[in-house]
């Protein structure tokens, strides 16, 4: 089965599927190999390519793309807004070995929506139109969107919603979040449901999973054919395979403290870049640690974020972690009654 067709079958069947959120500077192909060896997900996008009248597809996304070692589909995302560099760049994408090409309509950093591109093209909705009716032309693949539910407001998503029905794109992908939430709360997911609902499309939902048991609940308050995540999984790269282990009506399993540390090790490997000096690996990792860490302790990623060498930032993580309990790795902000 080719990524066509793997792809095509996920979005035809009955059971949801799952798909790693594009992450800038960290869904590259090392991660997803990362996140293959824990179950890993259904479905990878890459980074997003930024497109321009001069602009050339990043090498290294490029790389990720040809060294996928998943057997998982990977969509190429791209952003941007002039039309001619976008329907050149998706000409290009799509002779390399992907499933899809996919349009950001939903980055939130400033830097990017300030110039029209990715969330900020939400507030220029007649050019969305103009952008998905060129891209829809021009692209033979599967062809995908991925949007927020709005710029400053979730009522946009009236407005937006019947220019996404208009084109016939093959998944819609809501983040239930406006530009200018960013990452904050609530997460709008009864406007995935008014989606699923309109599209005739399949719809996935993305925004805030972090359970197995909320991931179902998520897809039981949106009717989404599929979930979407990101920051969940760099906390607990065991969540995709919990999620399925509820789908089939078994007791989830957690990993022990000594399991995350071997995540944590793993992780680091993945990101190293043997001429960097230790400080900076060291740096990078803390990134990675600022969402991990919500779910160890407070104490923990204090101290994590003043290490400055592997030596003291590994000494750290036994002190916290070395032990056989279980551990949910949830952010204390997600436990009810919280």
């Amino acid at each position: 089965m080719n990524q066509h067709e793997h792809f095509d079958a996920l979005l035809r069947s009955e059971s949801p599927f799952l798909a790693l959120a594009p992450m800038q500077d960290v869904t590259d192909a090392a991660f997803w190999k990362l996140m293959h060896r824990y179950g890993g997900a259904d479905v990878y996008w890459t980074e997003y390519f930024r497109v321009h009248a001069v602009s050339r597809p990043e090498k290294w996304i490029l790389e990720s793309i040809e060294q996928n070692s998943t057997g998982r589909p990977v969509i190429a995302q791209m952003i941007g807004n002039d039309i001619p560099s976008l329907v050149r760049t998706a000409k290009e994408l799509q002779q390399l070995p992907v499933a899809a090409i996919d349009l950001n309509l939903g980055c939130p950093a400033p830097i990017v929506y300030k110039k029209c591109a990715g969330g900020g093209l939400l507030r220029e909705p007649q050019r969305i139109d103009s952008i998905l009716g060129a891209l829809r032309d021009a692209v033979s693949l599967k062809f995908t969107v991925k949007t927020r539910v709005g710029f400053a407001s979730p009522a946009e998503f009236d407005a937006l919603l019947p220019i996404f029905a208009k084109h016939s794109i093959d998944l819609l992908t809501v983040h239930a979040r406006t530009v200018s939430q960013m990452y904050r709360l609530p997460v709008h997911y009864d406007l995935i449901r008014q989606a699923a609902e309109t599209m005739k499309c399949p719809v996935c939902a993305n925004g805030h999973v972090y359970s197995a048991d909320q991931a179902l609940d998520v897809l039981a308050q949106t009717k989404a054919r599929g979930l979407m995540i990101g920051r969940g999984v760099i906390r607990s790269p065991w969540l995709f395979n919990q999620i399925r282990q509820r789908l089939r009506g078994e007791a989830v399993t957690f990993p022990t403290g000594r399991e995350v540390i071997a995540y944590i090790e793993a992780l680091w490997e993945s990101q190293a870049t043997f001429d960097a000096p230790e400080k900076i690996q060291c740096e990078r990792m803390k990134k990675f640690m600022n969402y991990l860490g919500e779910g160890v302790a407070a104490p923990f990623l204090h101290q994590i974020r003043r290490s400055q060498s592997r030596a003291e930032f590994f000494q750290i993580c036994r002190a916290f972690l070395d032990h056989d309990q279980p551990m949910k790795l949830e952010s204390p902000a997600n436990t009810p009654g919280e």
